[in-house]
Protein backbone atom coordinates (compact mmCIF):
# COMPACT_ATOMS: atom_id res chain seq x y z
CA UNK A 1 0.00 0.00 0.00
CA UNK A 2 1.52 3.46 -0.78
CA UNK A 3 0.06 6.38 0.98
CA UNK A 4 -0.94 9.24 -1.25
CA UNK A 5 -2.20 12.16 1.00
CA UNK A 6 -5.44 11.27 2.34
CA UNK A 7 -5.76 8.38 -0.01
CA UNK A 8 -4.53 4.61 -0.01
CA UNK A 9 -2.84 2.92 -3.35
CA UNK A 10 -2.86 -0.74 -3.51
CA UNK A 11 -1.88 -2.77 -6.57
CA UNK A 12 -4.60 -5.26 -7.01
CA UNK A 13 -2.97 -8.08 -9.83
CA UNK A 14 -5.11 -10.00 -11.35
CA UNK A 15 -2.12 -13.20 -11.98
CA UNK A 16 0.49 -12.45 -15.30
CA UNK A 17 0.46 -13.20 -18.83
CA UNK A 18 2.36 -13.40 -21.62
CA UNK A 19 2.63 -11.71 -25.11
CA UNK A 20 5.19 -11.72 -28.21
CA UNK A 21 8.05 -9.64 -26.92
CA UNK A 22 8.72 -8.59 -30.44
CA UNK A 23 5.19 -6.81 -30.21
CA UNK A 24 5.72 -5.21 -26.93
CA UNK A 25 8.85 -3.42 -28.47
CA UNK A 26 7.97 -2.87 -32.03
CA UNK A 27 11.23 -1.38 -33.45
CA UNK A 28 13.27 -2.21 -31.10
CA UNK A 29 15.86 -5.19 -32.05
CA UNK A 30 15.68 -8.40 -30.15
CA UNK A 31 19.35 -8.33 -28.51
CA UNK A 32 18.27 -4.97 -27.14
CA UNK A 33 15.02 -5.69 -25.48
CA UNK A 34 15.51 -9.33 -24.66
CA UNK A 35 18.47 -8.01 -21.99
CA UNK A 36 15.67 -6.14 -20.08
CA UNK A 37 12.71 -8.66 -20.37
CA UNK A 38 14.00 -12.08 -21.78
CA UNK A 39 11.79 -14.50 -23.89
CA UNK A 40 10.56 -17.40 -23.32
CA UNK A 41 11.19 -20.11 -26.25
CA UNK A 42 7.83 -19.19 -27.94
CA UNK A 43 9.38 -15.43 -27.87
CA UNK A 44 6.95 -14.34 -24.89
CA UNK A 45 7.65 -12.15 -22.15
CA UNK A 46 6.42 -12.17 -19.07
CA UNK A 47 3.58 -9.81 -17.57
CA UNK A 48 1.48 -8.43 -14.87
CA UNK A 49 -1.61 -7.13 -14.75
CA UNK A 50 -1.93 -4.72 -12.41
CA UNK A 51 -5.51 -2.95 -12.02
CA UNK A 52 -5.36 -0.13 -9.02
CA UNK A 53 -7.78 -0.08 -6.26
CA UNK A 54 -7.69 3.94 -5.27
CA UNK A 55 -9.56 4.02 -1.78
CA UNK A 56 -10.49 8.06 -1.24
CA UNK A 57 -12.05 7.31 2.10
CA UNK A 58 -15.37 7.31 1.03
CA UNK A 59 -15.41 5.48 -2.09
CA UNK A 60 -13.43 2.78 -3.86
CA UNK A 61 -12.22 3.41 -7.25
CA UNK A 62 -10.77 0.00 -9.36
CA UNK A 63 -8.79 1.00 -11.98
CA UNK A 64 -8.93 -1.49 -14.88
CA UNK A 65 -10.04 -5.25 -14.13
CA UNK A 66 -7.36 -7.82 -15.51
CA UNK A 67 -8.14 -11.19 -17.52
CA UNK A 68 -11.14 -12.34 -15.51
CA UNK A 69 -12.24 -15.65 -15.84
CA UNK A 70 -14.17 -16.49 -19.04
CA UNK A 71 -11.43 -17.92 -21.38
CA UNK A 72 -10.96 -21.32 -22.59
CA UNK A 73 -7.66 -23.62 -22.23
CA UNK A 74 -6.62 -22.62 -26.01
CA UNK A 75 -6.55 -18.73 -24.64
CA UNK A 76 -4.70 -19.64 -21.67
CA UNK A 77 -2.35 -21.51 -23.39
CA UNK A 78 -1.59 -19.20 -26.27
CA UNK A 79 -1.33 -16.04 -23.26
CA UNK A 80 0.51 -18.44 -20.64
CA UNK A 81 -2.26 -16.99 -18.42
CA UNK A 82 -1.30 -17.89 -14.96
CA UNK A 83 -4.48 -16.59 -12.46
CA UNK A 84 -3.38 -19.12 -9.36
CA UNK A 85 -3.85 -15.59 -7.45
CA UNK A 86 -5.52 -12.71 -9.14
CA UNK A 87 -7.45 -10.03 -8.12
CA UNK A 88 -10.26 -11.44 -6.59
CA UNK A 89 -7.90 -13.33 -4.01
CA UNK A 90 -5.88 -9.62 -3.71
CA UNK A 91 -9.65 -7.71 -2.68
CA UNK A 92 -9.82 -10.19 -0.21
CA UNK A 93 -7.05 -9.78 1.40
CA UNK A 94 -7.37 -6.29 1.53
CA UNK A 95 -11.08 -7.23 2.58
CA UNK A 96 -12.90 -5.40 0.14
CA UNK A 97 -15.92 -7.25 -1.49
CA UNK A 98 -16.82 -6.94 -5.06
CA UNK A 99 -19.66 -4.90 -3.81
CA UNK A 100 -17.43 -2.31 -2.00
CA UNK A 101 -16.28 -0.84 -5.79
CA UNK A 102 -17.99 2.20 -6.47
CA UNK A 103 -16.29 3.35 -9.68
CA UNK A 104 -14.90 0.80 -12.10
CA UNK A 105 -12.42 3.01 -14.27
CA UNK A 106 -11.20 1.32 -17.76
CA UNK A 107 -8.33 2.82 -19.46
CA UNK A 108 -9.79 1.37 -22.97
CA UNK A 109 -11.60 -2.09 -23.86
CA UNK A 110 -8.83 -4.75 -24.88
CA UNK A 111 -9.31 -8.01 -23.31
CA UNK A 112 -6.40 -7.98 -20.40
CA UNK A 113 -7.93 -4.50 -18.96
CA UNK A 114 -11.69 -5.11 -19.75
CA UNK A 115 -11.70 -8.90 -18.95
CA UNK A 116 -12.54 -8.99 -15.49
CA UNK A 117 -15.53 -6.54 -15.80
CA UNK A 118 -18.25 -9.73 -15.80
CA UNK A 119 -18.31 -13.16 -14.86
CA UNK A 120 -20.39 -15.77 -15.74
CA UNK A 121 -22.97 -17.24 -13.16
CA UNK A 122 -23.69 -20.96 -12.67
CA UNK A 123 -26.65 -21.11 -15.59
CA UNK A 124 -23.78 -19.52 -17.92
CA UNK A 125 -25.50 -15.71 -18.07
CA UNK A 126 -23.14 -12.71 -17.52
CA UNK A 127 -23.14 -10.72 -14.49
CA UNK A 128 -21.42 -7.73 -13.11
CA UNK A 129 -18.18 -8.97 -11.44
CA UNK A 130 -18.61 -5.63 -9.59
CA UNK A 131 -22.34 -5.47 -8.64
CA UNK A 132 -22.66 -1.79 -7.35
CA UNK A 133 -20.28 -0.06 -9.48
CA UNK A 134 -20.30 2.40 -11.68
CA UNK A 135 -18.15 1.69 -14.91
CA UNK A 136 -16.77 4.78 -16.35
CA UNK A 137 -15.69 4.64 -20.18
CA UNK A 138 -14.89 6.86 -22.67
CA UNK A 139 -17.35 7.34 -24.86
CA UNK A 140 -15.10 7.08 -28.12
CA UNK A 141 -14.08 3.87 -26.57
CA UNK A 142 -17.17 2.15 -26.50
CA UNK A 143 -17.83 2.86 -29.69
CA UNK A 144 -14.86 1.71 -31.32
CA UNK A 145 -15.10 -1.08 -29.47
CA UNK A 146 -18.69 -1.98 -30.33
CA UNK A 147 -17.49 -1.89 -33.92
CA UNK A 148 -13.63 -2.38 -34.45
CA UNK A 149 -12.17 -2.32 -37.92
CA UNK A 150 -10.17 -5.81 -39.31
CA UNK A 151 -6.89 -4.69 -36.99
CA UNK A 152 -8.66 -4.30 -33.89
CA UNK A 153 -11.31 -6.99 -33.62
CA UNK A 154 -9.11 -9.83 -32.17
CA UNK A 155 -8.60 -7.56 -28.95
CA UNK A 156 -11.84 -6.68 -27.76
CA UNK A 157 -14.45 -9.18 -26.46
CA UNK A 158 -18.12 -8.01 -26.27
CA UNK A 159 -18.97 -10.47 -23.45
CA UNK A 160 -16.21 -8.17 -21.53
CA UNK A 161 -18.11 -4.94 -21.60
CA UNK A 162 -21.19 -4.88 -24.17
CA UNK A 163 -23.96 -6.31 -20.74
CA UNK A 164 -22.80 -3.57 -18.49
CA UNK A 165 -24.78 -1.36 -20.89
CA UNK A 166 -27.57 -3.63 -20.86
CA UNK A 167 -27.34 -3.02 -16.85
CA UNK A 168 -27.75 0.28 -16.85
CA UNK A 169 -24.12 0.37 -14.94
CA UNK A 170 -22.24 2.51 -17.56
CA UNK A 171 -20.99 6.27 -17.39
CA UNK A 172 -19.51 7.49 -20.73
CA UNK A 173 -17.16 10.25 -20.46
CA UNK A 174 -15.81 12.71 -23.01
CA UNK A 175 -11.97 13.85 -22.28
CA UNK A 176 -10.69 14.59 -19.16
CA UNK A 177 -13.25 14.19 -16.47
CA UNK A 178 -13.36 14.30 -12.31
CA UNK A 179 -15.19 10.66 -10.94
CA UNK A 180 -14.69 11.56 -7.48
CA UNK A 181 -13.18 14.74 -5.70
CA UNK A 182 -9.16 13.83 -6.88
CA UNK A 183 -9.46 11.11 -9.49
CA UNK A 184 -9.37 11.93 -12.45
CA UNK A 185 -9.64 10.45 -16.33
CA UNK A 186 -7.16 11.52 -18.91
CA UNK A 187 -7.78 10.76 -22.78
CA UNK A 188 -4.43 10.28 -23.94
CA UNK A 189 -4.91 8.21 -27.56
CA UNK A 190 -2.27 6.79 -29.03
CA UNK A 191 -2.52 3.23 -27.57
CA UNK A 192 -5.69 3.47 -29.35
CA UNK A 193 -7.80 6.51 -30.45
CA UNK A 194 -9.82 6.82 -26.94
CA UNK A 195 -7.13 5.76 -24.59
CA UNK A 196 -7.73 7.15 -20.99
CA UNK A 197 -5.41 7.26 -18.29
CA UNK A 198 -5.95 8.31 -14.60
CA UNK A 199 -4.51 11.24 -12.83
CA UNK A 200 -5.16 10.69 -8.93
CA UNK A 201 -4.10 13.81 -6.60
CA UNK A 202 -4.33 14.26 -2.70
CA UNK A 203 -2.59 16.10 -0.17
CA UNK A 204 -0.51 17.90 -2.98
CA UNK A 205 0.86 14.87 -4.21
CA UNK A 206 0.05 12.71 -7.75
CA UNK A 207 -0.41 9.37 -8.95
CA UNK A 208 -0.61 8.18 -12.48
CA UNK A 209 -1.83 5.27 -13.83
CA UNK A 210 -0.44 4.83 -17.56
CA UNK A 211 -2.11 2.12 -18.37
CA UNK A 212 -0.91 1.13 -22.34
CA UNK A 213 0.68 4.51 -22.84
CA UNK A 214 3.74 2.93 -20.66
CA UNK A 215 3.08 -0.34 -19.89
CA UNK A 216 6.42 -1.46 -18.17
CA UNK A 217 9.43 0.05 -16.79
CA UNK A 218 11.01 -0.69 -19.81
CA UNK A 219 8.99 1.74 -22.10
CA UNK A 220 10.37 4.75 -20.23
CA UNK A 221 12.06 5.50 -22.92
CA UNK A 222 9.70 7.43 -25.12
CA UNK A 223 10.78 5.56 -28.73
CA UNK A 224 9.96 2.18 -27.06
CA UNK A 225 6.48 1.82 -28.68
CA UNK A 226 4.55 -0.98 -28.98
CA UNK A 227 3.38 -2.44 -32.52
CA UNK A 228 0.24 -3.18 -30.32
CA UNK A 229 0.22 0.87 -30.49
CA UNK A 230 -2.04 2.02 -33.65
CA UNK A 231 -0.42 5.18 -33.06
CA UNK A 232 3.19 4.94 -31.96
CA UNK A 233 4.62 8.42 -33.08
CA UNK A 234 1.67 9.75 -30.89
CA UNK A 235 2.52 7.56 -28.20
CA UNK A 236 6.46 8.46 -28.22
CA UNK A 237 5.36 12.53 -28.06
CA UNK A 238 3.07 12.20 -25.29
CA UNK A 239 4.84 9.96 -23.41
CA UNK A 240 7.77 12.53 -23.14
CA UNK A 241 5.32 15.20 -22.72
CA UNK A 242 4.21 13.91 -19.44
CA UNK A 243 7.55 11.98 -18.54
CA UNK A 244 8.76 15.51 -18.18
CA UNK A 245 5.74 16.07 -16.13
CA UNK A 246 6.38 13.21 -13.99
CA UNK A 247 9.92 13.91 -13.04
CA UNK A 248 9.21 17.57 -12.16
CA UNK A 249 6.12 16.73 -9.94
CA UNK A 250 7.09 13.62 -8.61
CA UNK A 251 4.51 11.59 -9.45
CA UNK A 252 3.65 8.45 -8.03
CA UNK A 253 3.74 5.97 -11.25
CA UNK A 254 2.11 2.83 -11.51
CA UNK A 255 3.23 0.72 -14.24
CA UNK A 256 0.29 -2.07 -15.19
CA UNK A 257 2.25 -4.26 -16.99
CA UNK A 258 5.61 -4.55 -15.27
CA UNK A 259 6.04 -8.22 -14.03
CA UNK A 260 8.08 -6.52 -11.19
CA UNK A 261 7.88 -3.27 -10.22
CA UNK A 262 3.98 -2.11 -9.80
CA UNK A 263 4.68 1.65 -8.90
CA UNK A 264 7.95 3.56 -8.89
CA UNK A 265 8.90 7.23 -9.05
CA UNK A 266 10.34 8.55 -12.30
CA UNK A 267 13.84 10.42 -12.68
CA UNK A 268 16.06 11.90 -15.62
CA UNK A 269 19.51 11.83 -15.96
CA UNK A 270 22.37 12.13 -18.60
CA UNK A 271 21.65 8.30 -19.26
CA UNK A 272 17.68 9.74 -19.74
CA UNK A 273 14.87 8.01 -17.65
CA UNK A 274 14.80 5.97 -14.94
CA UNK A 275 12.11 4.12 -12.62
CA UNK A 276 12.84 4.30 -8.73
CA UNK A 277 10.53 1.75 -7.21
CA UNK A 278 8.54 2.52 -4.72
CA UNK A 279 6.07 -1.12 -4.43
CA UNK A 280 6.65 -4.47 -6.41
CA UNK A 281 3.86 -6.53 -7.66
CA UNK A 282 2.03 -7.60 -4.64
CA UNK A 283 2.73 -12.25 -4.78
CA UNK A 284 0.66 -14.99 -2.62
CA UNK A 285 1.53 -14.66 0.95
Amino acid sequence: MHKLGDFELHAVPDGTFMLDGGAMFGIVPKPVWDRVMPADERNRILLSLTCLLVKTGKKNVLIDTGLGEKHDAKFIDLYGVDRAWNLKHRLAELRVRNEDIDYVILSHLHFDHAGGCTVKSMTGDLAATFPNATYVIQQGMWEEAMEPNPRTKGSYMRDDFAPLRLMGRVKFVQGDVEIVPGVWTRATGGHVRHHQCVEIQSGGKKAFFWADLMPTTAHVKPAWTMSYDLFPAEVALLREKLLQRAVAEEWVNIFEHDPVVAMGVIRKDDKGYRVEEIERVPKKP
